[in-house]
């Protein structure tokens, strides 16, 4: 899930009618009521003009929220200082909320501008709560109290996670060093949306691949160069064709492609993003963006950025993170290796007189597949069609869930691609709904994630039901071929789906913890979900001919099954690579800074082993995770996630039921709805009835 901008309050994305306030004006939507069906943001109405505007006159009503609290001379307690704190700020969060998905999914230049003049406003506003000594004072009180004011278990855990998160925030520095903090917080907010938007102008501009002969399509299936020739026209190039630096569009080259001339250059057009020392270069800003992250750290008391990160995951240190990385690093660098070993037989085999390159590797691995496991993906794609693969998640959330997905047409939105469906529980009340956003375009950041509109919450004791966006960068519909997904685009948009029931079945009174769970916890809705994906009954489900809409046949459904560890090599050292990388650049101690990124990247990859045949899935200049997405010495959480979603799913399984009721409904409760109740490990407990193990994951991975 993309963390689009983390304020202390948490973000509650809620339309509400604006206070009465003077001079405001009525015709910006974010100051009026939302007559818009179940609220939803009128997107038809919000223009760039209303944005700044908006952000002011929250960050003046957030103010007037806390001086109300603050001047409250009752003696603190809970329901005059952790409440109204907990439920302060909804103008703020729903402006928040509409203009930084938006700057995400579906930008221009206005917006990014935008973008970089409130960023350092918020910054600077999130300071001046968490940095206030008044209201620091009376929650330190009722913090003080917690266990003998007759506060409940929920009650309890919300005073200590705003306690938390004051001092994590620098509420118990001196004068001086708070000024310090707000000049790097500042600093880094205007650096990672800058290093973001280098990324988003870089992919859009950096490089084209343009090919005007069809000799040159030589492999490629007709799905992909019919892609990259509607992409021609809509770049002015009719009777061309054109490949980008966007995922539907490199990959399938790098996996047909025979023009190895050809692979090799827009592979280095996409791993050079960021790296090419021009405009849009994030060398030098992620050098500052690590050197500060470090001096915050050590201006909060800890040694480095990932102590501070980690010390409130499950992990909590970075030494456990990587003890865990190197346990699975030796196994998989193993089994890459053997993978490599495979595809340059088949290079030598075919008279290929050269090495086996990282631009090679998805062609020669499409080779291995076919002699392997007897499977092409081209065989799979046409059983994949977006809308039936779409329907088929619905279909197991049903199964698993009992709740319902109806497409709703009265709904504003975005950009005339989104569609919204509404959640229905299985008596029919109204669950939330869900924004699906499928293709890329230049408007929108590369990736997949899943993010809010509105949380799920209370207001005055009423549940406000949560709106979910998933935007994706799924493969377009070319000519007449509809959009045919990958095995990676399945798995993905189930992944982020997973992500999407968290959301809506988060169910808490208390903002603050209400679906808030550690960050290496927050990737197992999300990851348990891809499991349901390659069950045989599933893919019977979604798996249907775009063509003849005859499903998907048994020998293929075999094929999928026993080709399950195929290439688990590179996907996990690649990941791991890059997991190891982002834990290196948070290491660094306060007043250290990295002289070369690029010779940082290369002793980092150096010490582990990482073999020339594979890069790490992300490389320094374009790691949005670790520099702008707020995965910061975070990366690691999908693989550590990665362990509770193979020993959940394998309960599962060993049930002799993949779509377990009683199971599920405990998944339901203690992971989903009730997840920031309490610690991660203990609400998986809760579920699970032991700890988990790394078994399931190694043997899913053929990594045992």
């Amino acid at each position: 899930m993309k963390q689009l901008f983390v304020l202390l309050i948490p973000t509650i994305l809620m339309a509400v009618s604006c206070k009465k306030q003077d001079k405001v004006d009525r015709s910006n939507p974010f100051f009026t009521e939302w007559d818009t069906p179940f609220g939803v943001p009128p997107f038809e109405k919000i223009k760039n003009e209303h944005y700044l505007p908006a952000v002011k006159e929250g960050i003046k009503q957030h103010e007037a929220e806390i001086a109300s609290i603050i001047e409250n001379k009752e003696e603190p307690s809970f329901n005059n200082t952790l409440l109204p704190l907990d439920k302060s700020g909804d103008l703020l969060t729903t402006v928040n909320s509409v203009f930084f998905n938006l700057e995400s999914a579906h930008t221009n230049d206005e917006m990014q501008k935008i973008a970089r003049d409130v960023a350092p406003m918020l910054s600077a506003h999130h300071d001046d709560i968490t940095m206030n000594d008044d209201l620091f004072s009376k929650i330190k009180q009722v913090y003080e109290k917690r266990n003998s004011s007759g506060l409940d278990k929920s009650q309890i855990r919300v005073v200590e996670k705003y306690y938390e998160s004051f001092v994590r925030n620098g509420a118990n520095l001196n004068p001086a060093d708070k000024e310090k903090l707000r000049k790097l917080n500042e600093e880094l907010t205007r650096l990672t949306v800058q290093f973001g938007q280098n990324l988003l102008a870089e992919t859009n501009n950096s490089y084209k691949l343009i090919i005007d002969h069809k000799e040159d399509l030589a492999g490629l299936p007709e799905s992909v160069i019919a892609g990259a020739a509607d992409e021609a026209v809509a770049d002015s190039l009719e009777g061309k064709w054109l490949f980008t630096l966007h995922k539907p569009s490199w990959i399938p080259f790098l996996q047909y492609s025979e023009r190895r001339d050809l692979r090799e250059k827009i592979y280095r057009g996409y791993f050079m993003r960021c790296d090419n020392n021009n405009e849009y270069d994030n060398k030098d800003i992620l050098r500052r963006i690590a050197a500060l992250r470090a001096e915050r750290a050590g201006l909060l008391g800890f040694n480095n950025h990932a102590s501070y990160k980690i010390d409130i995951n499950m992990a909590k240190i970075p030494e456990n993170v990587y003890d865990f990385l190197y346990k699975l690093w030796d196994p998989a660098l193993k089994r890459s290796k053997q993978e490599v070993k495979e595809m340059q037989s088949i290079i030598d085999a075919e008279g290929g007189n050269f090495k086996l390159a990282s631009w090679d590797w998805w062609f020669y691995a499409e080779k291995v597949r076919k002699q392997k496991y007897n499977l092409d993906e081209s065989e799979l794609k046409p059983y994949f069609k977006l809308e039936n693969v779409r329907d088929g998640m619905f279909w197991v959330a049903n199964q698993l869930y009992g709740i319902t997905f109806t497409k709703l047409g009265n709904i504003p939105v975005y950009h005339p691609e989104v569609e919204v469906y509404e959640a229905k529980e299985a008596d029919g009340s109204h669950l939330g709904l869900l924004y699906l956003d499928y293709f890329p375009r230049a408007s929108k950041s590369g990736g997949a994630w899943c993010t809010s509109f509105r949380d799920a919450k209370y207001r005055d004791d009423k549940k406000i039901a949560p709106v979910i966006s998933i935007v994706c960068n799924a493969t377009k519909p070319a000519g007449d071929i509809p959009s045919l997904l990958s095995w990676d685009d399945v798995t993905t948009l189930f992944h982020e789906f997973g992500h999407a029931l968290h959301g809506l079945f988060t169910d808490g009174k208390y903002d603050r913890t209400a679906g808030k769970v550690p960050r290496d916890f927050v990737e197992l809705p999300s990851q348990i979900m891809e499991n349901w994906a390659s069950e045989p009954v599933v893919l019977k489900q979604f798996g249907k001919h775009y063509k003849t809409g005859e499903p998907i046949p048994d020998a293929l459904i075999e094929k999928i099954q026993k080709s399950g560890q195929f290439n688990q090599g590179f996907e996990t050292v690649e990941y791991l690579a890059a997991s190891i990388l982002d834990l290196d650049y948070h290491m660094l101690k306060p007043g250290d800074s990295i002289p070369d990124v690029l010779a940082f990247e290369k002793q980092s990859m150096e010490r582990i082993g990482l073999i020339s045949e594979i890069i790490p899935r992300y490389r320094s200049t374009y790691f949005a995770h670790a520099f702008e997405g707020g995965y910061d010495a975070g990366y690691y959480v999908y693989i550590w996630a990665a362990v509770l979603d193979a020993d959940a799913f394998d309960a599962f399984k060993k049930s002799g039921d993949i779509f377990n009721k009683e199971l599920a409904a405990k998944f339901r409760k203690y992971c989903l709805a009730e997840g920031g109740e309490e610690e991660g490990m203990v609400q998986y407990r809760l579920f699970r009835g032991q700890d988990p193990s790394v078994e399931p994951l190694l043997v899913k991975r053929g990594l045992r």
